[in-house]
């Protein structure tokens, strides 16, 4: 019987090797133990969990600005797919704000970002601008990628937001290699990658954490569990659901932690980054939120019950982050008055998508003549 220890815990090899007589390998049956106990999948920290993370208006406005401008971009974006105006593909991130927004602020702005196909929010949260954004998701010339890109790989090479991956955890090594250019270079940034819990299953992510972890790389890799690979649940796909656990085989540091609240997201991420910065040592973060959409626009989420999505949204990080601004002193007036600025630079943002020209044939871009 062949045992190992995860957090304390002992797990057998389901299936044990044995050398029989004449030196002839074989199996034994399996042997049956105890299952791992993971943390609650629905929730990793109680609700009352003590004190909500200490801040103040100056620090949290911004914020929440953010998360908003994002929300009401991602909405702008579902009306506009509905009516026929963007193709393709279309990936929302309404209710996981406070992962992308709190994790993006604790970078500087030289370091890099990389991320999935459900990366308005993070490109957005790096600086890139909602018209750029909006005109790449409408196949616009004034895109970010001129529109030859859509909603699914943004890139900025202004904000070093290096994408927008279309391929399930193909860009976890890309991550890696960013980082492992930036020590190499000694220029002292940061990489961030964002992935899904469905991620950590494909052979890409193994291949970057474990770089990570033998070139010492300077990168937070951080798993945005939102509960379901495109439709199925964690239960049906991840025989252990706490996937930081995974850092424990490379001897990487890891954390894990509920998504809802944006300071504590901000405060979590800073003590990778800082420690990749200062010591060169990557992180795995697992931050557990809640997709409050379907995987894609044609996604009707019926795997889902309206219990479940309306209890997450009870939690919504957006209506959380607006009260803790009103509890902390921040007037009402100026809150009122920055809602209305985010409305009027979304609407701005869809008119100029609107109203740009139709991206150019892509051949000009990667054929020389």
């Amino acid at each position: 019987m062949v045992l190992d220890s995860i957090a304390g815990q002992f797990v057998v090899d389901r299936m044990a090797l044995v050398v029989r007589d004449g030196g002839h390998v074989g199996m034994v049956a399996p042997v049956v133990t105890a299952s791992i106990s993971t943390p609650d999948t629905k929730r990793v920290e109680p609700e009352a969990s003590g004190e909500p993370v200490e801040t103040t208006p100056e620090e949290l406005a911004p914020l929440y600005r953010q998360m908003l401008a994002i929300r009401r971009l991602e909405e702008a974006s579902a009306k506009a797919y509905s009516q026929g105006k963007i193709g393709g593909f279309l990936h929302l991130i309404i209710g996981q704000e406070a992962v992308c927004v709190g994790a993006i602020a604790s970078l500087q702005p030289d370091d890099y970002v990389v991320a999935t196909y459900r990366e308005h929010g993070h490109a957005y949260a790096k600086g890139v601008a909602a018209r750029p954004i909006l005109a790449e998701l409408y196949g616009k010339k004034t895109g970010c990628v001129k529109g030859l890109g859509g909603s699914m790989h943004i890139f900025d090479k202004a904000t070093n937001f290096l994408g927008g991956h279309g391929i399930v955890g193909g860009h976890v090594p890309i991550a890696a290699g960013a980082a492992m250019a930036s020590k190499y270079r000694g220029d002292g940034r940061v990489t961030l990658c964002f992935f899904g819990e469905g991620a950590s299953t494909i052979g890409g992510f193994a291949e970057g954490l474990a770089l990570a972890a033998l070139w010492k790389l300077p990168v937070v890799l951080i798993c945005e569990n939102n509960q379901y690979s495109m439709g199925t649940p964690m239960y049906r796909s991840l025989a252990v659901e706490d996937v930081s656990l995974r850092a424990l085989a490379h001897g990487m540091p890891r954390d894990r932690f509920d998504g809802d609240d944006v300071v504590k997201v901000k405060r979590r991420i800073a003590e990778a980054v800082e420690r990749a910065r200062s010591t060169g040592e990557p992180t795995l973060v697992e931050v557990v939120t809640y997709r409050f959409r379907g995987h894609s626009m044609s996604d009707p989420g019926l795997y889902r019950t309206k219990d479940e999505v309306d209890e997450w949204k009870r939690r919504d990080p957006l209506s959380r982050c607006r009260q803790r601004l009103l509890d902390i002193g921040f007037p009402e007036p100026d809150l009122t008055a920055l809602e209305a600025d985010v409305k009027a630079e979304i609407e701005d943002a869809v008119k100029f998508a609107e109203d740009s020209p139709p991206a150019d044939e892509y051949r000009a871009y990667v054929v020389k003549e």
